[in-house]
């Protein structure tokens, strides 16, 4: 990717974070958002979310967690977790909505100020067994750590930056401005990805395609 990057042009400053070498950091952010109880296990899986859960669905596709586990006694979930159960962290949404006064919102380039619920997301995961910190944690802190002041990023994770907004607030990290930007598209208008095989920029590059014509395709300009 970096490889890729370079060859289009595009240069970055600093060294690039690795955030798979960094999980010490992500506990450290989870810990404190555990002591303020504003986390607690989950041992549902995905089967049974999905047949607990009513209608309503997240941003970002999943169905809204119920919040089974959220009440459960504090000896059942020691013993749980003592027995190995596997589990995930939620973020227990209303209780973190209460340490936020006021409005949250965040600044988007070409649209000016846009008011945040991140309760869309309900009680979001911020950690599981197979994922020891969620993208969302680890994004906002990495924003936060590396003094980020515009993120840039694809129109499908704009719903998650109201998510964001919230962490930001809770753990007093700076609010950065965002620039959503339109997903590059095939001619029916289907969003390019990986698994649905789309040419890759490596792939691109073997045909003899130069940097300056990908740039034009980016940018939805027809080459000659």
């Amino acid at each position: 990717m970096l490889d890729d990057l370079a060859w289009l042009g595009i240069n970055w400053d600093g060294e690039v974070r690795v955030q798979s070498q960094h999980l010490p950091d992500y506990r450290a952010a989870l810990d404190k958002l555990a002591a303020r109880g504003l986390l607690y296990p989950c041992f549902c899986t995905r089967a049974d979310i999905q047949q607990s859960a009513a209608a309503p669905h997240t941003p970002d596709g999943a169905p809204l967690y119920p919040g089974t586990c959220r009440a459960l006694p504090a000896d059942e979930t020691a013993a749980r977790i003592a027995a190995g159960v596997p589990h995930a962290l939620r973020l227990d949404m209303q209780r973190a909505l209460r340490f936020v006064p006021g409005t949250l919102a965040f600044e988007e380039e070409g649209e000016g100020t846009v008011i945040c619920h991140p309760e869309q997301f309900g009680d979001a995961v911020l950690a599981r067994k197979d994922a020891p910190a969620s993208y969302h944690l680890c994004v906002t802190h990495d924003d936060a750590l590396q003094g980020i002041t515009l993120v840039t990023r694809g129109e499908d994770l704009k719903p998650a930056t109201h998510l964001h907004r919230l962490l930001q607030a809770l753990m007093g990290w700076p609010a950065p401005r965002y620039a959503h930007h339109h997903l590059l598209t095939d001619a029916s208008g289907r969003r390019l990805a990986k698994r649905d095989r789309a040419a890759t920029l490596r792939e691109l590059r073997a045909v003899g395609q130069t940097p300056e014509q990908v740039r034009e395709l980016a940018l939805g300009i027809r080459t000659s």
